[in-house]
């Protein structure tokens, strides 16, 4: 018996070196990358994910310039499975993330570089995301930027509201993986190249939302980027009385609007809208807000690509709140300054 033990012992690391040595990752430079030839069907195609806010904004971008594009949606452990490690994905983004832009077999590398990309190589007739004034532009590239989901983005929510978005989304990461079987999470212990995540997806799997609220880190996180997205929207706002609308830049949409809807989108997944513009709050956002879901690039992007998982998760923070006011006070932080 134990010969036959060690011996699956050792099968089981075999196969286990050998299916990492197939999955090998590696961090990948941002934009276009004309080097790099991809198979492709058509002259744009998409690598995305419902859940993913980058993906989202790529998406908004392409409906916005209405560019047809060839859609593969890739699972995130969130919405599934980690097909972003995939061997076969892999092979389009070393680096495991989505969204990857392809151009004619060349793949774009981050969803503002994407956008940028997208608004610059638009067939004729688009609309231009893009203004021609050099003193808008410049306003454009910083709410971009103002905007934008970066590296390591837990520590740097001060910087951008795309890096406090994800200390929000921990409630809906909870909710969302209730329906993930324990099984393809750990594939992401075995082989995803951040091994935090797949543990504080377990962590999640084993405490379940309700009890969130007990894990003092992770409310260290929520409260923290509540914070910072208020700061950001603040902000915001006051850009919004500036320019006086109704778009960021004035009367000029572009692709800092673009990238500013997504944001919002996030927290209306997270049940957390009313937080940051509800009763009155920052007026000119809520505003914003709804202009934003008037354009028709809204529904072909966001509310045509929902996913059960993610209505499951929403529906499931909102219930939970509604059934535990202490939950929601948790979650929403109504003893803090808004």
């Amino acid at each position: 018996m134990l010969a036959v033990f060690l011996i699956a012992i050792a099968g089981a690391g075999s196969w286990w070196l050998w299916e990492k040595s197939q999955r090998k990752t590696h961090p990948v430079p941002a934009g276009h990358q004309p080097d790099i030839d991809l198979p492709y069907e058509q002259e744009f195609e998409l690598y995305h994910n419902a859940l993913s806010l980058c993906s989202m904004k790529s998406r908004v971008c392409m409906a916005e310039l209405q560019i047809p594009y060839k859609s593969h949606h890739i699972d995130l452990i969130e919405t599934g499975s980690y097909q972003n490690i995939s061997r076969d994905f892999l092979k389009v983004n070393p680096g495991g993330t989505v969204p990857v832009l392809v151009h004619n077999g060349h793949p774009i590398y981050e969803s503002h570089e994407q956008i940028r990309y997208a608004a610059a190589h638009a067939p004729p007739g688009s609309a231009s995301l893009i203004p021609d004034d050099a003193k808008l532009r410049e306003q454009m590239e910083y709410w971009i930027d103002r905007s934008s989901l970066t590296h390591d983005p837990i520590e740097h929510g001060d910087e951008s509201a795309g890096n406090a978005v994800p200390g929000l989304t921990l409630p809906i990461f909870s909710s969302m993986i209730e329906k993930i079987p324990y099984w393809k999470i750990f594939e992401g212990v075995l082989f995803h190249f951040d091994r935090k995540r797949p543990f504080l997806f377990l962590m999640f799997k084993f405490r379940k939302l309700d009890s969130l609220p007990g894990l003092t880190p992770a409310m260290k996180i929520l409260g923290r980027s509540r914070k910072q997205m208020r700061t950001h929207l603040d902000a915001l706002e006051q850009q919004l009385k500036t320019s006086r609308g109704p778009w960021i830049l004035g009367e000029t949409f572009s692709l800092a609007d673009v990238s500013w809807l997504v944001i919002f989108e996030r927290l209306v997944q997270v049940d957390s809208l009313h937080v940051f513009v509800g009763a009155g709050l920052r007026p000119e956002c809520a505003a914003y807000w709804e202009r934003l879901t008037k354009r028709p690039s809204y529904p072909q992007a966001i509310l045509d690509q929902s996913h059960p998982t993610i209505e499951y998760g929403t529906r499931k923070i909102q219930q939970a709140k509604q059934a535990n006011p202490a939950l929601r006070d948790a979650l929403e932080g109504h003893r803090e300054a808004v």
